[in-house]
């Protein structure tokens, strides 16, 4: 029990850990066979696990559901070996996780928007909001790409682990402002909705150092 406690007290410490690995563990591989078929589903183990902290002792409708849908994406990664070449498969896939990370994210917000202080919990679970909506934007754009190859220009489509890795790299240099142009929407569709997830990430931040920042001003006024 006091274990428990303890890993509570650091939920958003770990969801930053295991969020941080999902993304970019494909640094350490060169495997991406082996990536498909073990790391992925392993990591949606480790995901949820490292998740499950954000909704202890809490016990409404919407936490269940949540717990029932964390089944289901968890076995997802499962049948992709099996389904690697079925199109409806990955949608449903990309769509669930979307889903997924939707509700990591609510929640993380719900605790950002808190009045109060500031401390490592805080800047904690800011980081893990931002990737978490890089998660997000990588399977919402990873369902248009497996719905059309064209979707996008430079994307690496021979295995789902190159496509994932591409649109992490993508997704992460399109929040950071940067755009090396190696990769591009090349769809109506996915132009619009990159542009929105670049504003999206903007948005987040401005509105993240407003947060940080009122709650720095009410620290100080507090001492």
């Amino acid at each position: 029990m006091h274990i428990v406690k303890r890993l509570e007290s650091r939920k958003y410490e770990i969801l930053l850990l295991v969020l941080l690995q999902h993304l970019f563990i494909g640094i350490f591989l060169t495997d991406l066979d082996f990536y498909t078929r073990v790391i992925w589903p392993a990591n949606m183990l480790i995901l949820g696990l490292g998740s499950v902290f954000l909704f202890t002792g809490k016990h409404s409708w919407k936490h269940w559901l949540r717990n029932l849908h964390f089944v289901v994406v968890l076995l997802l990664p499962i049948g992709i070996p099996f389904f690697k070449n079925v199109t409806w498969y990955f949608a449903v896939l990309n769509i669930n996780y979307v889903v997924f990370f939707c509700f990591l994210f609510i929640e993380v917000l719900h605790f950002l928007v808190k009045p109060g202080y500031i401390n490592t919990d805080i800047i904690s679970a800011s980081a893990c909001g931002y990737f978490l909506l890089i998660e997000i934007s990588v399977f919402l754009l990873q369902y248009f790409e497996y719905q059309n190859h064209q979707a996008f220009k430079g994307v690496d489509t021979s295995s789902p682990a190159h496509t994932f890795i591409d649109l992490v790299y993508f997704c992460s240099i399109t929040f950071t402002s940067i755009g090396f142009g190696d990769i591009t929407p090349n769809l109506p569709t996915t132009k619009l909705i990159t542009s929105f997830i670049g504003i999206a990430g903007q948005f987040y931040t401005v509105v993240l150092v407003g947060i940080l920042i009122s709650k720095f001003s009410s620290d100080s006024k507090a001492s």
